[in-house]
């Protein structure tokens, strides 16, 4: 040939192998490094082993779930551990408790803190309608609360629960601080407790004076009085029962003598029952006149 290079006869050159072009590179490498071409640098084969090490530290905690715990325990030494919480707007809940859901015992890194997942334990909690947590480095966090605010008492059965204005419950009722919210009682009570006490705003000398509202048969209300009378309203026109009640009130001061109850059901006419001891001394005084008429009548 031209170039004095030997020509390859065509049988030899259609049994040589050839490698794909994409391994031809990685081939004259590993060529070059077995025959020594290629100097290996000093320490190659320690960082080597470290790497390896290191690589399958790092999968075993990944596969055994150790990463948050090994994270947050670097991430502390290296001065990011939390040292303050700043807590504000929380009336209702403790502080302790607070620190222990979130898991912040002083150890506790910044870094590995997951904010949206400690919102979400805060919320979680009875009291907690919102919560914004903001990390402050190197080491405080500044969590800000907004509670739920307790409206009323439920009754439901025996057991006693505090309740939004929405009717929501909020918590079992452990203490006597919110003895001075209205009580209401009965099934769905609760649902209708803002709407039902919204007709008191123009009695309010009546409103002092309830105790308790108890639903009755989802439909009505009855009141109970601080001196045990009991007021049986209407399932309608609630308003105008109230103003005859207040009128009558006023004028005769019925609320204030010895009754048991006073039936405002019907709009045509008011009920009025007594206590056991006032009909028996009603009764007693019936047939006292009854016989000083007879008697009056016998001598005439």
């Amino acid at each position: 040939m031209p170039d004095g290079r030997a020509a390859i006869p065509a049988a030899e050159a259609g049994e040589r192998f050839i490698l794909p072009r994409p391994l031809r590179r990685t081939f004259r490498f590993c060529a070059s490094l077995a025959t020594g071409r290629i100097a290996i640098p000093n320490h190659a084969g320690t960082l080597a082993a470290v790497a390896f090490y290191t690589a399958t530290g790092l999968y075993g905690m990944s596969v055994g779930g150790h990463t948050p715990a090994v994270e947050q325990w670097i991430t502390s030494a290296a001065g990011f551990s939390i040292e303050d919480v700043k807590i504000s707007g929380n009336a209702q809940t403790s502080e302790i408790d607070i620190l222990q859901l979130l898991g912040l015992d002083g150890t506790t890194s910044l870094v590995a803190l997951d904010i949206n997942d400690a919102r979400r334990k805060l919320t979680d909690l009875p009291w907690i309608e919102n919560a914004e947590i903001r990390k402050i480095y190197p080491g405080t966090v500044e969590v800000k609360l907004r509670e739920r605010e307790a409206y009323a008492i439920w009754q439901h059965g025996s057991e006693l629960s505090l309740i939004e204005k929405s009717g929501s419950v909020i918590a079992p009722l452990r203490d006597n601080k919110f003895a001075a919210l209205p009580l209401f009682v009965g099934r769905d009570a609760e649902q209708a407790a803002v709407t039902f006490e919204t007709l008191f705003t123009g009695w309010p000398e009546l409103r002092e004076r309830v105790r308790a509202y108890v639903r009755v048969a989802g439909r009505r209300w009855d009141l109970h009085l601080d001196n045990g009378v009991v007021v049986r309203l209407p399932e309608e026109d609630v308003d105008g029962a109230l103003g005859r009640l207040a009128r009558l009130e006023q004028e005769q001061q019925v609320l204030e003598r010895d009754i048991a109850a006073v039936d405002l059901r019907l709009g045509d006419r008011m009920t009025i029952q007594l206590t056991p001891g006032a009909a028996e001394r009603r009764q007693a005084a019936v047939e006292a006149r009854s016989k000083a008429l007879k008697k009056a009548g016998q001598n005439i």
